[in-house]
């Protein structure tokens, strides 16, 4: 099995892509706003722009999303983080998902988003540009 990594940095991947049969299976790390001045509704608008792009790398889209798996650090912002989801997701698309209240990793983040998203590998299309690597699993070591 092939596992691609993109982005990689020293402790995480923003993305990994590997495939299960006819399709890609494609991972996402939690995604978090880069501007953190921004109000709950704001950092999930970049947050969403953030999915967006990387699913677009590897020729998916937000309907290709099967799960999807949001923190917020205040559950008083569910309504307001819902508003701009519900703008976000195509109709007849919405994954399956979770909502946690979660304290995160720095104060300034309201929200988190990690989401998994299936496409047809086929239809991948991958492009090289973000020195991604590839790597082979030994399965080996895999235990059954």
């Amino acid at each position: 099995m092939v596992i691609v990594r993109h982005e990689m940095g020293p402790r995480f991947s923003e993305m990994t892509v590997t495939k299960m049969g006819s399709c890609n299976l494609i991972i996402l790390s939690g995604q978090v706003a880069e501007n953190t001045s921004l109000g709950i509704e704001g950092q999930t608008r970049e947050i969403l722009k953030f999915i967006d792009r990387l699913l677009a790398h590897v020729g998916a889209d937000k309907t290709n999303i099967i799960s999807a798996r949001i923190y917020l650090t205040s559950v008083g912002d569910y309504a307001a983080m819902n508003a701009v989801w519900d703008e976000w997701v195509p109709k007849g698309h919405t994954p399956a998902r979770s909502t946690v209240g979660a304290k995160l990793i720095r104060p300034e983040y309201k929200i988190e988003i990690e989401v998994t998203a299936v496409v047809d590998a086929k239809e991948h299309h991958h492009h090289h540009d973000d020195n991604c690597i590839a790597q082979e699993s030994d399965e080996s070591n895999t235990k059954k």
